[in-house]
């Protein structure tokens, strides 16, 4: 049984800052438990630039990014091992691993951070009809084989779905020679950023096909081509509409799930609109001691605000560690009312907040010159304006502490605008 105070899952992003808040705020005993070969997980495939323009005011690529956080983890001596998976943890906050250096290993723990990310959805959780051939990828896994592996995925391209890897592979595939024929989106508006939109699509005179989708794959053994449909306003294919393109390749970005597995398997309770932990302003789930924080929660933007919210997460699980965290008190909701998505986090107990509290969340469509009301009960604690809101773009609302009344039970947010 090997013993630490604070073990992190995931050493992306959120496992680092994490990891390295917890070593800041008095934990010395800090292990980071990585199952790929090296840490910054998704960072190391993500070659483009963009990156810690929020963090520390100058674009980074991926690799640079993560490299800033891997150099600081090892300048203060955190623990960590890599190539080494998570079996199981129990709510004693204990874990089970295993690698090929070590073998199998017990670690027990005081808290344990959650950091594990998220994984793309797949072709089969589309139902998408047609045949099975070589040639369909998700986008994350073609940006691995390009920037990392070196292989070429495809001359001839078409595209599923407009999230941010997505319109991302588009300008990668066409700067390494391949001809990308279009990206389909089912939905009225794009899954990514609009500034991946314009520098990934436009600048390269990329369709965007919006209120498309795909309704037949042809070929054996390869992928011959893709027949295309535009949708109505149930998503369902127009007939009339089809169109057929050739190519060689079908890339998936049709959305990220967080990876939980851990998280269900022990009992930890999940948010049905983020498929990720319930959280408090600590971000601690459901079950105490055990926090998470990144993508494993929902799905964020910036790898910058992955950075913020962990180190919440690693301040909070010191905190834990050593028995400083005020449980008593009342308990306060946050709600999403109409026009929002979900709130993260969804508990919120006063007494561990300092002064303000920031609170994430998503609206559910494209809204135009709206305004977004915060309430405290029935109290209007924030009134803010917004030029445009966009799914595709995360929320962040900062509240002050002060102006929250003292018998509040819910914090409600909702959305007033036009809808696009």
């Amino acid at each position: 049984m090997i013993e630490y105070d604070i073990a992190v899952i995931g050493g992306g992003p959120a496992g680092l800052a994490a990891a390295i808040e917890s070593k800041k705020n008095g934990i010395n005993n800090v292990l980071v438990i990585e199952r790929d070969r090296e840490l910054g997980g998704i960072l190391q495939q993500c070659i483009h630039n963009g990156f810690g323009l929020h963090e520390f005011n100058e674009e980074l690529t991926g690799p640079e990014y993560a490299h800033r956080f891997i150099k600081e983890l090892k300048k203060m001596r955190i623990d960590y091992k890599i190539d080494t998976m998570v079996l199981n943890i129990d709510v004693d906050k204990n874990i089970k691993a295993i690698n090929t250096e070590d073998g199998f290993m017990e670690i027990k723990c005081k808290a344990i951070i959650l950091a594990m990310g998220c994984r793309e959805r797949t072709r089969d959780a589309l139902a998408i009809p047609g045949s099975r051939p070589v040639g369909i990828l998700t986008a994350g896994t073609a940006q691995r084989y390009i920037n990392m592996e070196g292989y070429m995925v495809g001359k001839k391209v078409f595209i599923l779905g407009s999230g941010d890897i997505g319109l991302i592979m588009a300008r990668r595939l066409t700067l390494e020679g391949a001809e990308v024929l279009g990206v389909a989106e089912i939905m009225s508006y794009s899954g990514g950023l609009t500034r991946n939109i314009v520098q990934c699509l436009d600048d390269y005179n990329i369709p965007l096909f919006l209120n498309h989708t795909i309704i037949n794959i042809e070929g054996k053994d390869r992928v011959k081509g893709v027949w295309v449909a535009k949708v109505d306003d149930n998503r369902k294919p127009i007939k009339g509409t089809e169109k057929f393109y050739e190519c060689d390749t079908l890339l998936l970005s049709v959305g990220l799930i967080p990876e939980n597995e851990l998280s269900k398997d022990i009992g930890i309770n999940i948010d049905n609109k983020t498929q990720g932990p319930i959280v408090n302003e600590a971000m601690e789930t459901s079950i105490p001691g055990i926090f998470a924080c990144g993508n494993v929660v929902h799905v964020h933007d910036l790898v910058d605000y992955v950075t913020e919210e962990s180190r919440r997460a690693g301040k909070f699980a010191a905190k834990y560690a050593k028995g400083l965290i005020d449980d008593s008190g009342n308990i306060i909701k946050t709600e999403a009312d109409s026009g929002i998505r979900y709130i993260v986090p969804q508990k919120l107990r006063i007494k561990n907040i300092d002064k303000s509290l920031r609170l994430f969340m998503r609206v559910s469509d494209i809204y135009k010159n709206a305004k977004l009301i915060v309430r405290a009960n029935e109290e209007i604690i924030v009134d803010k304006k917004e030029r445009q809101l966009n799914p595709a773009e995360m929320i962040m609302i900062d509240i002050d502490v002060e102006k929250i009344p003292f018998n509040t039970r819910t914090i409600t947010v909702k959305v007033i605008g036009e809808g696009k």
